[in-house]
């Protein structure tokens, strides 16, 4: 009897203005998730994160649904995200499942698979990279969750326009990730292929590395009902659509 399969998906983006998106969610948590050994979020699950000490019903909704689903025995693994990068582990306790660091090498299927939320890798976006690397700062993310919850919804809503203002004036190639960013990373992780999402560009590349090619998997993102999966399993990896019968090539 073959193992049961790996799942990832990101970039779902969960807010309550796309209840169908939640909706999706939800039946795949019920349904193909359920069929799983394991199911790995790698980051943006929600569309802003203020704090665990949001009790949006949303938020707790997603808990609740994670944690029936850990509860069936399907290992249950969260990733920071762009968006959702302020998620605890509070928070994921209450939802039964694991952070993981960015990146994370498993094994699985007798190969080595290196897990990332894939925004790291975008290093020709300058200052998305310098605010990165701030909000990261153990003591820049203290002092913003110490402020109140209202303030720091606040501050994300200023956040979120100001970004939102800064892509439409982006070139689409910066922020894609970098080949070379990518090369560098594989480079310190022999045998492993990569797996991320963030740039919503669900795809299967290849890269040389090491006089070796490896492959790189990108994630699609979720959007009114519509998104999808990767499924991993003894045969290999494919993506997989959500509410369509049709797999990316």
């Amino acid at each position: 009897m073959n193992p049961l399969p790996l799942l990832f998906a990101s970039d779902l983006h969960l807010s309550d203005s796309d209840p169908a998106t939640e909706a999706a969610f939800m039946a795949f948590l019920a349904g193909p998730a359920r069929q799983a050994q394991a199911l790995y979020l790698l980051g943006d699950i929600f569309e802003y994160w203020a704090g665990d000490d949001d009790d949006d019903p949303l938020n707790q909704r997603v808990a609740a649904a994670l944690h029936a689903l850990s509860q069936t025995g399907v290992a249950v693994h969260l990733m920071h995200g762009n968006r959702d990068f302020l998620l605890g582990e509070q928070y994921a306790k209450v939802a039964g499942a694991t952070l993981l660091a960015d990146p994370t090498l498993i094994t699985a299927f007798g190969r080595p698979w290196l897990l990332s939320h894939g925004d790291a890798l975008c290093t020709d976006d300058l200052p998305y990279q310098q605010f990165r690397a701030l909000v990261r700062q153990p003591a820049w993310q203290a002092a913003f969750l110490a402020r109140t919850l209202a303030e720091r919804k606040a501050e994300i809503s200023r956040i979120r326009a100001a970004s939102q203002l800064a892509k439409q004036q982006k070139a689409s190639d910066i922020m894609d990730v970098n080949t070379f960013a990518v090369a560098a990373l594989l480079a310190k992780y022999p045998g492993a292929h990569l797996l991320h999402g963030h740039t919503h560009r669900p795809a299967r590349h290849q890269h040389e590395v090491q006089h070796g090619l490896r492959q790189r998997w990108v994630l699609p993102d979720w959007y009114a009902g519509k998104g999808g999966y990767l499924r991993l399993d003894i045969a290999g990896p494919t993506l997989v659509g959500i509410n369509q019968d049709a797999t990316w090539a």
